[in-house]
């Protein structure tokens, strides 16, 4: 029996399915990843995107941030590629009860998901540090230098950066995981912590992961399946 033939038989027994993904399910719509030989983690920069994207940097080097911000976390452009779609379909056959994702950039809210748990947040919120007021990405991006409230503060993206404490939706995330019945985990090289560990919650009758490289995780997967995500998802049926 092939992988993608396995993974389908456990989705076909299983109806508490969760999805655990990072920045591999993106990659194929065209967005740069962090941790692969061609991802920003690996780009020659000023200073390493760590510390580009760290709660540091907004607050002593606001412009410098987002002159980094603006050119590689703007995902307005990109569209859900198979993977966010056969997901979507997934949750409205009522067998996936969450996705949660380390991605920031709203393409599973785009395929039509609704129960999306983003624990690194998202760029597409974001908040005025004087008044709250909130503001949508295309008015953050598109905005001239450092973007800027009406009342005059600095707008800050709601992502989680280097530095800054999870966002509650990440005990949320946990609950899902202890009670699912099969953990899909795709995409990420389940190496930063502590979203990582969220896999190390897993009580459940199936753990796959499906990702290009080895993850720190693999001897403890039922499944593991090095390949593309597009190759596996395009063969699956909801």
């Amino acid at each position: 029996m092939k992988d993608y033939e396995k993974l389908q038989k456990m989705i076909d027994e299983s109806d508490n399915i969760v999805f655990f993904g990072g920045a591999g399910v993106s990659t194929e719509s065209g967005i740069k990843d962090f941790r692969s030989k061609d991802g920003l983690y690996n780009m020659d920069f000023e200073y390493p995107a760590e510390v580009m994207l760290s709660n540091y940097m907004f607050f002593t080097n606001t412009e410098k941030f987002y002159e980094f911000y603006k050119k590689y976390m703007n995902s307005l452009e990109y569209k859900p590629n198979i993977t966010h779609n056969y997901l979507k379909k997934l949750e409205d056959n009522g067998k996936l009860k969450a996705i949660i994702t380390q991605n920031i950039d709203g393409l599973h809210q785009k395929a039509g998901s609704k129960n999306v748990l983003e624990v690194h947040g998202t760029t597409y919120t974001n908040h005025c540090l004087d008044c709250g007021k909130e503001y949508d990405a295309e008015y953050v991006f598109n905005s001239d230098g450092i973007p800027k409230c009406e009342c005059g503060g600095i707008i800050k993206p709601d992502v989680v950066l280097y530095g800054e404490m999870l966002p509650e939706c990440f005990i949320e995330a946990q609950e899902f995981i202890r009670n699912a019945d099969l953990l899909i985990v795709a995409g990420t090289s389940l190496t930063v912590n502590p979203a990582a560990g969220l896999v190390g919650l897993f009580r459940g009758k199936h753990l796959v992961i499906i990702n290009n490289d080895k993850t720190p995780y693999d001897s403890k997967a039922e499944l593991v399946i090095n390949d593309k995500l597009s190759n596996i998802f395009n063969k699956l049926k909801a």
